[in-house]
């Protein structure tokens, strides 16, 4: 069987375009300045002073994203903003962690999709390659270890691991850092 490969036919609505350019394009600009700029100005993120967005970030639309201040987001982090996503300050994401707002109703028959936001609060860590799933809330200053699969919202600083993730243990309350990560040598972020 012969297949005709074609493009689909909402490929080139002004927004598919723009995701297109800042996935494939932008998110591999060096300068982290340039990025940045391209996603306030163009995508029309709300982004906080001192944030850093690092290399090969991608997206899914633009606009549903505001980031706090001094929040760092690492390389290679995917983020599903189909649905809103709302990060606070000093909220450190590692790198190759993905953010899912939307997905599919496993029991309906036709297979719908269904989704909700995600919350992220001030102080959160989210450790390497970790999942977060649509409508979760991670509460101030808790902790989700690397790889963990976060299905349900946790309380301020509980520490979470695991697939599916559940509490560790408590994390100290005593947090008062600013994060920012701006390296000047572009190859590093």
């Amino acid at each position: 069987m012969n297949r005709v490969l074609s493009m689909p036919k909402n490929f080139f609505q002004p927004d598919n375009l723009l995701v297109y350019l800042t996935n494939h394009i932008i998110s591999r600009v060096l300068f982290s300045n340039a990025r940045l700029m391209w996603y306030r100005q163009v995508m029309g993120f709300k982004i906080g002073k001192r944030t850093s967005i690092l290399r090969d970030f991608k997206v899914s639309r633009s606009g549903n994203l505001e980031i706090g201040d001094h929040t760092v987001i690492n390389n290679s982090c995917q983020f599903d903003n189909r649905f809103p996503i709302k990060i606070g300050s000093n909220v450190s994401i590692t790198y190759g962690t993905s953010i899912f707002t939307k997905g599919h109703d496993i029991d309906d028959a036709l297979f719908r999709t269904k989704g909700a936001g995600v919350i992220i609060e001030d102080y959160v860590w989210i450790a390497a390659y970790a999942l977060i799933l649509p409508g979760v809330t991670l509460g101030r200053g808790s902790v989700v270890l690397p790889g963990s699969v976060v299905t349900k919202s946790t309380e301020a600083f509980q520490i979470v691991g695991g697939n599916p993730a559940t509490f560790v243990r408590e994390r100290s309350r005593n947090l008062n850092y600013e994060l920012y990560w701006d390296p000047w040598f572009p190859f590093w972020g």
